[in-house]
């Protein structure tokens, strides 16, 4: 296996951050349909979320998120899992089985470019788009002196 943890920890924060529609068209284009069993099916639950105040400070319970998960595991012996946000279950199963396949040496350079990385450059747009939306309803407060003071 040549999945480093970073590449793989990649991979799994691009799928999560894709949308189900992409992600299906992407893996479409693959053009492959493995054999696979299911150890864990998609399963939906409830995780805390924790923030701290400035990033730095004290952590409180922030509040909570549905996530489904899901594992896989491939007639090969790769096992693959993945967690989203939400209740898709479709993205989560998929998600779980571009990861165990990507784990596999004579997929993982396909994955990697007929996939993740094509995903990673439309996040990359969709968030660059959001930052501009942000961007434009800015408003910069200042204050003006009187010269009464």
């Amino acid at each position: 296996m040549s999945d480093t943890k970073d590449s793989r920890r990649n991979r799994m924060a691009v799928l999560a951050m894709s949308d189900t529609a992409t992600l299906v068209e992407f893996w479409k284009t693959l053009g492959v349909d493995p054999e696979f069993t299911m150890p864990r099916a998609p399963q939906t639950g409830i995780i805390g979320l924790r923030g701290r105040i400035g990033g730095g400070g004290d952590a409180f319970n922030f509040g909570e998120a549905t996530v489904t998960r899901a594992t896989v595991k491939l007639a090969s012996g790769f096992v693959g899992h993945a967690y989203a946000l939400g209740r898709d279950h479709t993205k989560a199963k998929l998600s779980a089985i571009i990861d165990a396949l990507a784990l596999d040496e004579t997929w993982s350079a396909r994955i990697e470019n007929e996939i993740i990385t094509p995903l990673q450059t439309r996040i990359k747009a969709r968030d660059q788009k959001r930052a501009g939306e942000t961007a434009a309803t800015k408003v910069d407060f200042f204050t003006m002196v009187r010269g009464e003071d």
